[in-house]
């Protein structure tokens, strides 16, 4: 009998991926043979989360290399994000903050102009993009030889971002909150970084619940990766939306078991900086997290993460640096 001959299969699978009480039970159909690589996948990757994968993006032509972790540097351009809001709205401060990032080390440079914080204000299209086109044209005209990605879930500011210099479109939807942005992406051909959250920034910590927070994210990835494929998008990183529609205790339950994502075999980014997740953990301001973000950035490490998005890139990079010493 061939594989090929099976049908889709109706009911839910579960199996154990080789870690203490850890369960999975998806409830996409799969064929047989696509779920049997899955799954020899999953066992190589849950028994050693440092197992390479091989990655690269293209960003307008050039190649970024994924096969070593790289850091992403934040430039929030809005004037109330969570942690730096008001400080970098004016083209020599943005430029100051991206240059002083890059020689860091960043690899990438995310400019947002839409805060996403929890309880954060609606703001119109045509502000978001009135914050963001004219730093990103300043930002590609100074230093032409970067990628710099947009951070926005409207797929006009995406477009315009990407005419502007931006090379690659970070959506904290993953393209469910416009419905142009998964064609707009594909006719861009730029890569994508698809986000899971739950809700919406002004409600997603009211009460976020899940069956369990690891299968459930997963589960919401391997159904949106072949939407996002059959679209035509090629380069997709996913990103498991820390304090996105997550308790303290979902987070670190992602966090946890991070490697388990490998099994999507996309490369994965994770934006822990300065998040309640680490001033609560340890009863601090927002203010005195870098030493708690740079220890759940290593752990991210250990367990697979392929992109950190930071706000200070020089603490990143040296945990990525001492990582590699493994």
């Amino acid at each position: 009998m061939k594989i090929n001959r099976y049908k889709k299969r109706s009911k839910p699978i579960t199996f154990h991926l080789l870690q203490p009480n850890l369960f999975f039970t998806f409830s996409a159909n799969y064929q047989l043979n696509k779920f049997l690589l899955t799954f020899a996948n999953v066992i190589m990757l849950a028994n050693n989360p440092l197992t390479p994968q091989h990655f690269s993006i293209n960003c307008s032509g050039k190649l970024l290399s994924l096969n070593q972790p790289v850091v992403m540097g934040i430039l929030n351009l809005t004037p109330d994000s969570f942690f730096d809001g008001g400080k970098y709205n004016s083209v020599d401060s943005a430029l100051f903050k991206a240059e002083k990032m890059l020689k860091e080390g960043a690899s990438i440079i995310d400019v947002g102009g839409y805060s996403s914080r929890p309880g954060a204000v609606e703001i119109s299209q045509e502000e978001e993009l009135k914050r963001v086109i004219f730093i990103i044209e300043a930002l590609k005209s100074t230093f032409p030889e970067s990628i710099f990605s947009i951070d926005t879930f409207r797929a006009s500011v995406a477009s315009e971002a990407i005419h502007a210099g931006a090379s690659l479109v970070n959506d904290i939807s993953a393209g469910d909150d416009d419905p142009d942005m998964i064609a707009t992406i594909a006719k861009l051909k730029v890569p994508f970084v698809a986000m899971h959250k739950q809700g919406m920034p002004k409600n997603m910590q009211l009460n976020p619940r899940y069956n369990e927070v690891t299968t459930d994210v997963l589960d919401y990835f391997i159904r949106k990766i072949p939407i996002l494929r059959q679209a035509g998008i090629i380069d997709i990183l996913i990103d498991p939306g820390f304090g996105f529609g997550k308790s303290l205790q979902h987070n670190y339950e992602l966090l946890k078991n991070l490697s388990a994502f490998k099994m999507l075999d996309c490369p994965i980014l994770v934006g822990m900086s300065h998040k309640s997740m680490v001033s609560e953990a340890l009863n601090i301001s927002k203010n005195e997290t870098l030493n708690g973000t740079t220890v759940v950035n290593t752990i991210a490490l250990m367990n697979g993460a392929n992109v950190l998005r930071v706000h200070d890139v020089k603490e990143a990079v040296e945990a990525v640096k001492i990582m590699l010493n493994l």
